[in-house]
């Protein structure tokens, strides 16, 4: 089987790769923009393991994308590229319309001129599943999950263009047939993660004795997934998902956000005991919250699990733990992005400050 993953050196898509790579059963067409997010030192081992080719590409050129269809052609498409960081969009949304919205409709048009000319058990066995987020769902309050069939109410510009390429991909399911895969995820933390989110951001700058931003009171709560296994379930759905459907995955792991940070306080602690920055924890700092900060999110996955078979196998206990190990151990990976991409710096400010 030969699968075209696009979004490839992003984090969530290199570690799908990285597990396509391990198990050493499918060929692997890496396809990415590679744009301040991207790493390819991610995938390194990929490229380099006989079975992976890089293609650098835009999801939104139509004429490349066609390109990578009609010379590679693959057996299914696992589409992750995307802008995903909310702060981002509140700064500048255009960029979000642009790779998640317009891109998945290149993505699905190139997909659904390529599959039509497909024949005999080639077409049967095609596959185009998008990656999607729990965001376009919107906020819950104290109670309730996530499900599949829950209204969407994104609110902000990231989940709405995340929302808007759902309802694409859904469309061209049923206006053309397309074989698509839907599934919304949780919020994934874990290695490789790019340091402009919550967890990596929290490690590295307690690391250097920065200042721990935390945003409001801290009480909004997430459902966090290890990114290895979203990666699995990934694989699950794409080999063994019904066309049409939408998946659902979360970790089980509802935590509020003043409590992540906590915990990674409490672990440099413990791995660090020379650190002149300890305890961890006097480095927080509560800042103004986001503009339009979601209050909650959680996921019911029983579905995939009851359908699929696949269910979380690491705890957030012991995925955080190896997730802060990975970050103590492998500065040659994010020492780079800190000096040359992203220092730490605070994003998303300009509707808090009124302009």
């Amino acid at each position: 089987m030969k699968i075209l993953v696009t979004g490839a050196a992003g984090f969530i898509g290199s570690a799908v790769c990285r597990l396509l790579h391990a198990e050493g059963r499918d060929e692997i067409v890496c396809l990415d923009k590679l744009t301040y997010a991207a790493s390819l030192e991610s995938i390194d081992a990929v490229l380099k393991g006989g079975r992976a080719v890089l293609e650098r590409v835009d999801v939104a050129d139509l004429d490349e994308v066609r390109r990578v269809f009609r010379e590679h052609r693959p057996d299914a498409v696992m589409h992750l590229a995307a802008e995903s960081h909310v702060d981002r969009s509140i700064d500048g949304s255009g960029v979000f319309v642009r790779t998640n919205v317009v891109g998945t409709h290149v993505m699905l048009e190139a997909a659904r001129e390529y599959w039509s000319g497909l024949q005999g058990a080639a077409k049967e066995r095609f596959r185009f599943h998008h990656i999607s987020t729990d965001e376009v769902y919107g906020s819950l309050g104290p109670e309730g999950l996530f499900r599949e069939d829950t209204a969407y109410e994104p609110n902000s510009p990231y989940s709405a263009s995340k929302a808007a390429s759902d309802h694409l991909v859904h469309a061209w399911h049923h206006t053309y047939g397309l074989p698509t895969l839907l599934s919304n995820c949780s919020n994934n933390y874990g290695p490789f993660h790019f340091p402009e989110k919550l967890i990596p951001l929290i490690i590295l700058n307690g690391m250097h004795g920065q200042k721990l931003p935390v945003y409001g009171a801290g009480d909004n709560v997430r459902d966090w997934l290890f990114v290895e296994d979203h990666a699995r379930a990934l694989l699950t759905i794409v080999r063994d998902g019904v066309p049409g459907e939408r998946y659902n995955v979360g970790g089980n792991a509802e935590r509020r956000n003043i409590d992540v940070v906590h915990a990674i306080c409490d672990l440099l602690d413990e791995l660090v005991p020379d650190s002149p920055h300890r305890p961890h924890r006097d480095l927080i700092t509560y800042v103004a919250d986001r503009p339009g900060h979601d209050k909650r999110y959680a996921i019911d996955a029983s579905k995939i699990r009851r359908e699929l078979g696949w269910e979380p196998r690491v705890t957030f206990e012991q995925g955080l733990r190896a997730t802060v190990e990975w970050y103590l151990a492998n500065r040659w990976w994010w020492e780079p992005i800190r000096s040359r991409k992203y220092a730490g710096e605070r994003l998303g400010v300009l509707a808090a400050a009124g302009k």
